[in-house]
């Protein structure tokens, strides 16, 4: 069976097509279109009508694809930009209207949850209890268990992308001030999750999204080109040192350095600094970067329901 996963994020609406024959999903094709939304939200987190077109149309076109590579079932969902805009209804509406398409909006617990599954299935069992960090540009997930589903899964509002407009806004590169503030909010965002995953002693520790694939090579790990397959971790260390690096240059410098794409050029900082303080708060040495994510976790739950 020939499924997809249409993930609608804070900068790109992400296509996976997958065939469920197997013991585990096979990826066939996978497109993106990078729409950048959460540069034209709005400052009370609202979506504007260009916004909602932009939205709308690669929607449109991410299901023409999928149905050009025969995709029976399309699941598609929206993340934290569109969850938590005020005007979410009438983003969703516009996007039925417009496609015919039913945009599933996922709470930031359940996004956990799929994660953690996908991170799980990547690892294997000897991970051993894991907990697992998923930065988004919304939201921060992050899930603890020692089987195949978390023990809890939570949901942040510390999204690189978020963080970005609300303490930095223009600034380029933000002031020292900005920079401490994300840092103290994410401290204090994280001080009861962190308590309970600390108490858990976790065995495994696996980081999953762009942010963090992308802040992993820029502190050493192997490039994408080198396949899915080959080993890559990210210190604590080495973070807290790209971190200042991050904040002394601007965004177009920042997308010179490895890794570093230009989209994300400006959110980097933020992500940054939210990954080191959520490894520190949580005690944590390093982290195993997962390339299994959301997605992957909903493919495995089809795959799952279709063996019952």
């Amino acid at each position: 069976m020939r499924v997809g996963v249409l993930d609608a994020g804070s900068n790109t609406v992400r296509l996976e097509v997958a065939d469920l024959d197997g013991a585990v999903p096979t990826g066939v094709h996978t497109a993106k279109q990078r729409l950048r939304l959460a540069e034209l939200v709005e400052r009370d987190g609202r979506l504007p009508s260009c916004a909602i077109t932009l939205l709308a149309d690669a929607v449109a076109d991410a299901r023409k694809e999928a149905e050009s590579w025969g995709v029976a079932d399309l699941d598609a969902f929206a993340t934290a930009i569109i969850r938590d805009a005020p005007n979410r209804d009438e983003v969703l509406n516009a996007v039925l209207a417009e496609t015919g398409l039913e945009l599933r909006v996922m709470s930031g617990e359940r996004e956990a949850e799929l994660t953690f599954l996908a991170a799980r299935a990547w690892m294997g069992w000897r991970a051993g209890p894991m907990v697992v960090l998923d930065i988004g540009g919304g939201s921060l997930e992050i899930a603890f268990g020692g089987t195949g589903v978390p023990d809890f899964a939570a949901s942040m509002p510390l999204g690189a992308g978020r963080l970005t407009r609300r303490y930095f806004g223009r600034a380029d590169p933000p002031p020292k001030r900005a920079v401490k503030a994300v840092r103290c909010r994410a401290e204090e965002q994280l001080r009861e999750v962190s308590a309970r995953v600390r108490a858990a002693e976790p065995l495994t520790a696996v980081a999953t999204s762009r942010t963090f694939q992308q802040l992993a090579r820029l502190c050493g790990a192997p490039p994408a080109k080198k396949g899915v397959h080959v080993p890559r971790e990210l210190s604590r260390a080495d973070l807290r040192k790209a971190v200042t690096i991050l904040a002394g240059l601007p965004a177009a410098e920042r997308a010179k350095l490895p890794g570093i794409s230009r989209p994300r050029s400006r959110q980097a900082l933020a992500g940054a600094v939210v990954a080191h303080t959520a490894m520190r708060q949580l005690d944590l040495a390093s982290v195993t970067v997962c390339p299994w994510a959301v997605r992957e976790g909903l493919l495995l739950q089809r795959l799952a329901e279709l063996e019952r």
